[in-house]
């Protein structure tokens, strides 16, 4: 007779209620730190307990409620805030035949804080005595940051704006978002806690995230699950502001005014209502959009809510909304091939899905935008992204000046405080 390994044991979870912990950025671990933090509230996590590489977004929502299903909750909140208890940390490569690797990550150790409520879950097959809470020795400004095109210079990345624009007026298609990036080396290894404390700082009201070297703070939402409630904001049509602009109020006027704007954010709103329809009831679709303001650009936004059908996890409703024609084009299958052929770089999980999912499947997953990856062999080194959709009334030297606004974020987040 065969012997057989015995069936692992299984996850435990324990969550507890806890004091205000203070900043949550401020507790990030050296090594192996998870972030999702907006407006001060959010998660952090750090250790290790399970890692699933998914081919798919599908692939991970399959994987994840079957490991759901199977934990063992010894202690939880009463009346628990969304996430707190059994929660991963989660972010998809744009393109399913891409290098990079999608990743989901159960840490060991969350710390959340939600609506005035704070709290600890420890995971794992044993649990010990809940952790010591205390800030983390303080991160360091990466030294010595130069820069120097990444796939395609200035020049030739308005030549495939060009390019776009020419194949959108002879029809075939109707929008295709380009991306460029830009390689940052350091003379010194780049600390990504760093960089979420200054994005947090800079960008309150944006997500900043934290998940296996990607770090960044998108202003876009794909979709957020809680309970029976689904929403998804879509920013699509952007305009650049300085200090020299004075008050947005004008810039925004042009904005909510702008043809091509209003024409790009269109297509993205409907390829969001598309694709949640199977999925939810009572969608609701404002008629136009608003204006979101952030320090460097001004986005034409759209805020999508439905009624979730039961049993459709918010991985499952990524999986369905990815990707949009806000980082993709309409049609879509036209678009990726546009993307192919005129971008010359490998997106990773830029423009991907990036966020967490807990037992239930509630989860908030946004768009990895804003965003840079440190390189995995020399952490001195990290790839910044930025991209722009394109439409027939586009300007290449225009659109080249929004990915440059799109760029400083991350730009800023590598420069030491004043």
């Amino acid at each position: 007779m065969t012997p057989y390994d015995p069936a692992p044991p299984p996850l435990r979870v324990r969550t507890v209620e806890i004091a205000d912990p203070g900043p949550l950025p401020a507790l990030l671990p050296t090594d192996g730190a998870l972030a999702w933090v907006r407006r001060g509230e959010g998660m952090i996590g750090w250790g290790e307990v399970v890692r699933h590489k998914p081919t798919s977004v599908a692939d991970a929502e399959e994987w994840w409620t079957e490991l759901a299903r199977s934990v063992v909750v010894e202690a939880d909140l009463a009346e628990p805030p969304v996430g707190a208890g059994l929660v991963a940390f989660g972010s998809f490569v744009f393109d399913e035949q891409s290098a990079g690797r999608s990743t989901l990550v159960v840490p060991e150790v969350v710390v959340g804080r939600r609506d005035g409520r704070a709290w600890v879950t420890q995971i794992g097959t044993e649990l010990g005595a809940a952790p010591a809470l205390q800030a983390a020795p303080p991160p360091l400004p990466p030294a010595g940051v130069t820069y120097r095109d990444g796939a395609l210079s200035p020049a030739q990345w308005q030549q495939a704006v060009v390019e776009a624009v020419r194949r959108i007026s002879a029809g075939e298609l109707d929008k295709v978002v380009l991306a460029r990036d830009l390689i940052a080396t350091a003379t010194s290894t780049i600390d990504p806690r760093w960089l979420v404390a200054r994005l947090t700082e800079r960008y309150p009201t944006c997500w900043t995230y934290l998940v296996d070297g990607l770090v960044g703070a998108t202003p876009e939402m794909l979709v957020r699950r809680e309970g029976g409630l689904v929403s998804s904001r879509v920013l699509a049509g952007t305009i650049r502001r300085s200090d020299e602009d004075g008050t947005a109020v004008s810039l925004a006027a042009g904005l909510a005014r702008s043809s091509k704007d209003l024409e790009e954010h269109g297509y993205a709103v409907a390829s969001v209502a598309r694709a949640l329809a199977p999925f939810c009831s009572g969608l609701h679709v404002p008629e136009a959009p608003y204006v979101l303001e952030l320090p460097n650009v001004l986005h034409l936004a759209t805020d999508v809510v439905a009624a979730g059908r039961p049993g459709v996890s918010s991985l499952a409703l990524a999986a369905a909304l990815h990707p949009s024609a806000a980082v993709c084009g309409t049609p879509t299958a036209d678009a990726r091939r546009v993307i192919d052929e005129l971008e010359h770089l490998d997106r990773e999980r830029y423009a991907g899905p990036v966020g967490w999912v807990d037992a239930a499947g509630d989860g908030e997953w946004a768009i990895a935008l804003r965003c840079g990856q440190i390189d995995e062999t020399d952490g001195r080194r990290i790839r910044l992204y930025a991209g722009c959709g394109i439409v027939a009334g586009s300007d290449p030297e225009a659109e080249l000046g929004e990915a440059a606004a799109k760029l400083l974020p991350m730009r800023e987040a590598l420069a030491p405080t004043d």
